[in-house]
């Protein structure tokens, strides 16, 4: 009680003097009364409410008078205690709305209308941008053609700054795995069909001719076409053609024939009626090469080693783990490149491959050691665009040193042409 009168001291009611205040402290000292305008805090209170922010809620309640008898205090709960509003004094800043939310979704709605409108106005700088992004390839003519598209490499140029032809035949030999696979006709062997894998079958190539045109530079984007169709009772025949995509020059033409061996016992097989269903539909009887050009094609002879002709040879070639394939013999394309390693340097300088037919007669195994040799048979003239020009034949056997042949071969050598003429050709 001497707490509360304590605090009265300090918080006079309006209007009243000290003096006042210390005779009502001290009548309620006396009586045992509590002043009127003094609450249960011992807070004066003020006639007039205070204002909004600043008012006070609080619960009290009445005291009995202390006559002799016990006071009886009712406890007020933590909950139920005064409750002081506060609110910040009211700015123009404090007045603004919550733009944070809204600047949110604006930005979300105009980067999604950018990427649409990216991807409905975007146009390629270069025409081959949108040519087969990931190089998959593609069924095309009724799933009767595959098609890839296959972008020049810097490491993929020799010397005259051209593709090699051992690249052009990668690019002919992807095509067509990637055909099989394209088709849904690969097994667990590398080209060969899910009724070939049941029976340990594989194919082997057994000849190949092809027509150069030209060769592609560095950067450029060649388009490459395959098919298949029957050859024989037992062969199957595949087919490229090879065209510049922005001009669409035809670059090389090719044919090859292939046929089945048992992957276990290396001996030729005949085609199972299974695997004839599954490759069937898709045979095209078209021809990248016609007779008449296979007909000017020089067929491998046998002028290598005639005492007549000037005779190059390499020997002490052997294959590296990384020239075989999953069937564990050497890829087809290396021997073009062993073919071409007892060419005389003088052709190489001055000539470009322009034709070659080869023939395959063995397989070659990753122990073997062969020899290579080249014979250059003569020079014959063919007839340019402006003039004539001397070509050069050469033909080729591959063997091992032991005397087995493994491919025999013959080419024809036009004079080295610039890009730039070869295009203007």
């Amino acid at each position: 009680m001497a707490g509360s009168l304590a605090a009265s001291a300090f918080f006079p009611g309006p209007g009243s003097s000290p003096a006042a205040s210390a005779r009502s402290s001290k009548n309620a000292a006396v009586t045992g009364e509590l002043p009127e305008n003094l609450s249960v805090r011992g807070i004066v209170a003020k006639p007039n409410p205070p204002p909004a922010a600043m008012q006070v809620k609080a619960q009290a309640q009445t005291l009995p008078k202390v006559n002799g008898t016990k006071v009886n205090l009712k406890t007020v709960k933590p909950d139920m205690e005064e409750t002081v509003p506060h609110s910040a004094p009211k700015t123009f800043y404090n007045q603004l709305p919550d733009w944070s939310m809204l600047l949110a979704a604006i930005t979300t709605i105009f980067l999604a209308a950018e990427k649409q409108w990216t991807l409905l106005d975007w146009k390629p700088k270069k025409p081959d941008m949108l040519v087969d992004t990931f190089g998959f390839g593609r069924i095309i003519q009724d799933g009767m053609v595959f098609r890839q598209n296959f972008m020049i490499r810097s490491y993929e140029i020799g010397a005259d700054r051209t593709a090699s032809i051992e690249t052009l035949m990668n690019h002919l030999q992807e095509t067509a795995l990637n055909h099989v696979r394209t088709a849904g006709l690969l097994g667990d062997g590398i080209g060969a069909t899910p009724e070939m894998s049941k029976r340990n079958l594989i194919w082997v190539v057994s000849k190949i001719q092809l027509l150069v045109e030209q060769y592609p530079a560095w950067g450029d984007m060649v388009q490459v076409d395959t098919w298949v169709a029957a050859a024989g009772k037992n062969g199957m025949r595949r087919d490229w053609h090879v065209r510049d995509y922005n001009s669409g020059r035809t670059i090389l033409r090719a044919t090859s024939v292939w046929v089945m061996m048992h992957k276990k016992t290396r001996r030729l097989s005949k085609m199972p009626d299974e695997v004839r269903a599954e490759i069937g539909p898709y045979f095209n009887d078209h021809s990248a090469i016609t007779e008449e050009q296979s007909e000017k094609l020089a067929k491998t002879g046998n002028k290598v080693g005639d005492d007549a002709t000037e005779q190059f040879i390499r020997k002490g070639l052997t294959p590296r783990w990384g020239d075989l394939d999953v069937n564990q013999h050497v890829n087809n394309v290396k021997y073009i490149g062993w073919i071409l390693e007892s060419a005389p340097i003088s052709v190489l300088e001055k000539h470009e491959l322009a034709s070659m037919t080869l023939d395959y007669r063995k397989e070659c195994g990753r122990d073997s050691v062969l020899q290579s040799l080249t014979t250059v048979s003569g020079e014959c003239t063919s007839i340019g665009a402006d003039k004539q020009a001397s070509a050069i034949q050469c033909d080729h056997l591959l063997q091992l040193e032991s005397g087995a042949d493994i491919v025999k071969a013959h080419t024809e050598w036009r004079p080295k042409r610039s890009h730039a003429a070869a295009e203007n050709a």
